[in-house]
């Protein structure tokens, strides 16, 4: 195989590994089930301390919560993201408030490159270790792999600082909680997720009927070992690390 038809190669995965996240996150309802999660994506917001008139790009910003904070606040917002159905949610939620985000299909694959000099680079990333990481772990153990790294490495801190070594002057790193509260039982958070979450979703149909009953068992009994709630609620706090980082 000679150097153009290797590069066409990695082409050709690169377009179908695209397509695969594309068809993973427009599943389901991200936008009903993004509205759970709006009170501590605030909080997130808030620790960033952004002045308004700042120019803000949300990567990967699903059906738009943390772009609405933060064009509240005055902020000048472009949000993008690979799930087209959740970019059009997104629209409609600024348009009733007379909010000016611009919203676009784009894929950053650097970071540092669309970020001017001297700026601020700031992520919210599930860690393994927390209660998000051991979700993906319960679903890993049932389906094959897909092929595509895990999510939470992003909330392994070794692993960040070996992708953000080029280009960044600064970069910190702060364990903080996220706090999941539903006005049901865990049993009905379980089929929130496998309705609405995307990866849930997909992972639940790529199983047969007594598989499904298997993973939805033990997602019950996770959800339940963490839940906080003394009532027919669940309250369950999920560790992520919170990533700054400056650009050269």
């Amino acid at each position: 195989m000679n150097a153009t038809q290797t590069l066409a190669t990695n082409d050709n995965q690169l377009a179908e590994l695209k397509s695969r996240l594309k068809a993973t996150w427009m599943t389901g309802d991200y936008d009903l089930f993004s509205r759970y999660m709006e009170k501590d994506a605030e909080v997130f917001f808030r620790h960033l301390v952004i002045p308004p008139k700042t120019r803000l790009l949300d990567v990967g910003c699903g059906a738009g919560q943390v772009a609405l904070i933060a064009a509240r606040a005055g902020v000048h917002v472009t949000g993008c993201d690979i799930a087209t159905n959740w970019l059009e949610k997104a629209r409609a939620r600024a348009a009733a408030e007379g909010l000016n985000i611009a919203f676009e299909e784009l894929v950053a694959a650097e970071l540092t490159r669309v970020c001017r000099p001297g700026g601020m680079i700031a992520m919210a990333n599930w860690t393994p270790s927390g209660f998000i990481g051991q979700m993906f772990k319960t679903i890993g153990r049932h389906i094959a792999p897909s092929g595509m790294p895990s999510p939470v490495l992003w909330g392994d801190q070794a692993t960040v600082q070996e992708r953000f070594r080029d280009g960044i002057a600064d970069v910190t790193f702060t364990h903080r909680t996220y706090h999941f509260e539903y006005p049901f039982g865990p049993d009905g958070v379980v089929e929130f997720f496998r309705l609405n979450y995307g990866p849930m979703s997909r992972a639940f149909s790529s199983l047969n009927p007594q598989e499904q009953n298997n993973l939805y068992g033990e997602l019950e009994s996770l959800w339940s070992a963490h839940n906080q709630a003394a009532d027919h609620t669940t309250k369950v706090a999920a560790e992520y690390l919170e990533v700054i980082a400056t650009r050269n």
